[in-house]
């Protein structure tokens, strides 16, 4: 494992690919597989607490927010579906994805990392409102290990190895994927569980310990961490956003941007 220096790497070009997976036909059948699992992922009711506490969030939710049409349901991924990073978070938050229908959207750690990719030309714009608000990325795929907004961000692990066949058949899905950003140890471990589960390496042991600009080969894909653009990390300066461009710009250059 290295760390990152900061800004130690140019930052990727914008990478405009209309048809990223090849011929027409195939990127059509990627994105149905895509579409495919989405709504698999969105009818989910596996686990009782978490299906509870998400719903409960939609029928009270905070004043600020009162009015607005909940998405509460469990989140599928969003991007490129030739993308050659993978961003993986820990879980959409009660009042920002749970409410907006699109992982780290609506909150202040979407605001963090949007942000972020635009900069370093993953994302053609650097603000995220909602599903269906324009937002596109380019190269990049984000997505998380549970999928329902969890209690105190806090999926117990039954919870998590429930929501982990998602992101496995999500990183099997993205064929060219080579690259992945962990926001936190939480992805950091679910990341590497399905590595694992896709058989496409076996971990070491002892296994590649997170921390902000941790890096690991894992089969194919070249894991790194990062802290997560949580208020938390961001108001206390554990995180700035010259740390976290320079996480990405590692990324570009491992995914070959």
């Amino acid at each position: 494992m290295a760390a990152i220096g900061p800004l130690s790497f140019a930052l990727p070009r914008l990478l405009i690919e209309f048809n990223p997976m090849g011929s027409r036909q195939e990127a059509k059948t990627g994105k149905a597989s895509f579409d495919a699992l989405a709504a698999e992922i969105h009818a989910c009711r596996r686990c009782p607490r978490l299906v509870e506490w998400r719903e409960a969030q939609a029928a009270e939710p905070p004043r600020r927010y009162r009015g607005e049409d909940y998405w509460a349901r469990p989140l599928d991924g969003f991007g490129d579906p030739g993308a050659r990073l993978a961003i993986v978070g820990l879980a959409p938050a009660a009042h920002g994805a749970n409410r907006t229908g699109r992982m780290f959207t609506g909150d202040r750690s979407g605001e963090w990392l949007y942000a972020a990719l635009h900069r370093a030309g993953y994302a053609n714009r650097p603000e995220s409102s909602r599903r269906g608000d324009g937002l596109r990325l380019h190269d990049a795929y984000v997505t998380a290990v549970v999928r329902c907004a969890p209690p105190a961000n806090k999926p117990s692990p039954p919870e998590r190895d429930n929501c982990l066949p998602y992101l496995e058949r999500e990183l099997g899905l993205l064929g060219r994927c080579n690259t992945i950003v962990a926001l936190g140890a939480f992805a950091w471990e679910g990341s590497l569980r399905a590595i694992a589960a896709l058989g496409g390496a076996k971990l070491a042991r002892p296994k590649p310990k997170f921390g902000h600009g941790a890096e690991a080969v894992v089969g194919r894909w070249t894991l790194l961490g990062c802290y997560h653009p949580s208020q938390q990390n961001t108001f206390t300066g554990r995180l700035t956003e010259a740390m976290l461009d320079a996480v990405f710009a590692r990324a570009g250059a491992a995914a070959g941007g």
